[in-house]
């Protein structure tokens, strides 16, 4: 189907890809991985041809079309929401506008042509593009009066979802995607997922969101040493493994019968808990050939992120009495009453981001509700990942030594050699810890917000969209510290493994008051009656 031949990709000096040579078969979705900087986007944009390799070359075969989901939020603005769903089927359009303009200055001449190109256009079913489009976006929540609205005159979200409905359109044969879950709210997801599980031909993604890639990926495509192997299975198959496989790795004198008993007893275990799955469709059936061979140590770096408590609070945690907020008119929640027991881990979300950030400003002081108040324990202490960080990096001479040098609790957390140690532990090694705060790009700086919060020792942790910005690797460590962590967490998330994983309850802020369920993730958004009383909140 798609072929990868002797590619290579250099830098400068710095080689990203050297001499790969891979392909992607008919029916397979793949999953592309890779720590930050290694080349998962610049793969895809090769593939894609939107640029050029250093060597080697891409070959898709004869008369197979591929489709990218678009990364320019502002390419097509001048165009009509349906018209530009359409485009996604390059060949098909084409085919529409020559019909058009010939029926625009019809003769006789050029009738037998028009004829010709009607043909084409109802092979390709033509005739339904419009009404299968208008399906597409009502499917991804773009309502029928936009349909006709020029591109420009949508919001930011609204855009990625006709974006996404474009390189969805027609069935293509090969799909490209990178990051297509940004910006999208779970019940989105859950429909793409749904879309994309049951896609019978190939797509090769980038994604962030690892309850996305165990979703729809039959196999995971990692960016490892300058080359790319896939493996069969899942993210979380590809994760389990590659830890056991380091693991064994690491165990110099277990006997070679032993570990591949290890293996094959984990193939076995993972396999059954696949099949017994609610998500087990066609495409999810990559795990019946799934070979001891396929398990290999990863070289990931993953960060140490351990969140260790001054004190255990009391019983105490935060109590909240008719809380309301409004931005520019909009009421973004309304009289909120909550009280958090010890050891809640809280999901908090609503179908309006902002609602949960200003909600997250007030309780931690930052901003003023519109009425009602919040009192926390005499005994807690809070720390807050926000989902602005820029204020804390304004100081952009600081190396980050000196930056997290600025949150140590005691004099021996001052010193440079404890410093050191700790950025170590998040992966600013060596050379590092030097560098200026100002050329830290997005995930750097969560990791360094990270460690603000771990030397905090607080025993109630606030983190509003964590994820943004931070690889897998990070994603996981931070995910599994959290399912550890003794204290309290409100968190706020897209990422729906992690929300699931963590939360042990959900609240939801509407402009109609707060929806508080004692249950898991995955409960919660697929009870049929918290989504009847959900959609009555926003109505």
């Amino acid at each position: 189907m798609l072929s990868v031949s002797n590619l290579s990709v250099q830098f400068g000096k710095r080689i990203l890809f050297d001499e790969v040579n891979t392909k992607f078969q008919q029916g397979n979705c793949y999953g592309i991985i890779g720590a930050n900087g290694a080349g998962k986007s610049t793969f895809l944009k090769i593939i894609s041809g939107k640029m050029d390799p250093t060597s080697g070359q891409v070959h898709l075969d004869k008369g197979k079309r591929m489709s990218v989901l678009s990364q320019d939020h502002n390419e097509f603005n001048d165009y009509p929401v349906l018209e530009t769903i359409v485009m996604g089927n390059k060949e098909l359009f084409s085919i529409k506008k020559q019909i058009d303009a010939l029926y625009a200055d019809y003769t006789d001449e050029n009738a037998e042509r028009i004829g010709e190109l009607q043909i084409a256009f109802e092979e390709m079913d033509g005739w339904n593009a419009d009404s299968n489009a208008a399906a597409m976006l009502s499917n991804l929540g773009i309502k029928e009066d936009l349909h006709y609205t020029l591109m420009k005159d949508l919001d930011g979200k609204q855009k990625v979802r006709v974006l996404i409905a474009q390189a969805l359109f027609g069935n293509p044969d090969v799909l490209v995607m990178d990051e297509p879950t940004n910006d999208l709210d779970f019940e989105t997801i859950n429909w793409l997922e749904n879309f994309l599980a049951n896609f019978e031909n190939t797509v090769i993604v980038v994604s962030h969101d690892r309850h996305f890639l165990d979703s729809v990926c039959t196999h995971i495509s990692d960016i490892d040493y300058s080359k790319i192997n896939h493996y069969s299975g899942n993210y979380t198959f590809w994760y389990e493994s590659s830890q056991l496989a380091s693991k064994q790795r690491a165990q110099q004198n277990k006997k070679a019968e032993d570990k591949k008993k290890e293996l094959e007893d984990f193939i076995r275990r993972f396999s059954a808990n696949v099949a017994k799955s609610k998500q087990a469709t066609s495409r999810k059936k990559m795990i019946e050939k799934l070979n001891v061979e396929d398990i290999k140590p990863s070289s990931r770096r993953y960060p140490a992120i351990i969140f260790d408590r001054d004190r255990e609070a009391g019983d105490q945690i935060l109590n909240v009495e008719g809380l309301s907020k409004a931005f520019e008119g909009e009421k973004l929640f309304d009289d909120v009453h909550l009280n958090l027991k010890k050891g809640d881990k809280i999901a908090v979300i609503s179908k309006n981001s902002r609602a949960v950030t200003a909600f997250y400003e007030i309780v931690t002081g930052n901003e003023k509700a519109d009425s009602g108040k919040f009192s926390w324990g005499v005994t807690t202490t809070q720390s807050y990942l926000p989902l602005d960080n820029s204020s804390f990096f304004e100081d952009g001479n600081l190396n980050l030594v000196d930056w997290l040098r600025q949150y140590a609790q005691t004099e021996e957390e001052r010193e440079e050699v404890f410093i050191r140690g700790f950025l170590g532990k998040m992966i600013f090694s060596g050379e590092e810890a030097l560098k200026k705060s100002n050329v830290l790009s997005g995930g750097e700086k969560v990791r360094c917000m990270l460690s603000r919060m771990m030397m905090k020792k607080a025993n109630i942790l606030l983190l509003d969209e964590p994820t943004n910005h931070l690889d897998l690797e990070s994603i996981q460590a931070l995910n599994n510290s959290l399912i550890n962590f003794k204290g309290t967490v409100l968190l706020s998330t897209h990422d729906h493994e992690f929300a699931n994983t963590v939360a042990n309850r959900i609240i939801e802020l509407t402009p109609k008051g707060v929806i508080d369920r004692q249950t898991t993730f995955d409960e919660y958004v697929s009870d049929p009656k918290i989504k009847e009383l959900r959609n009555s909140m926003y109505s």
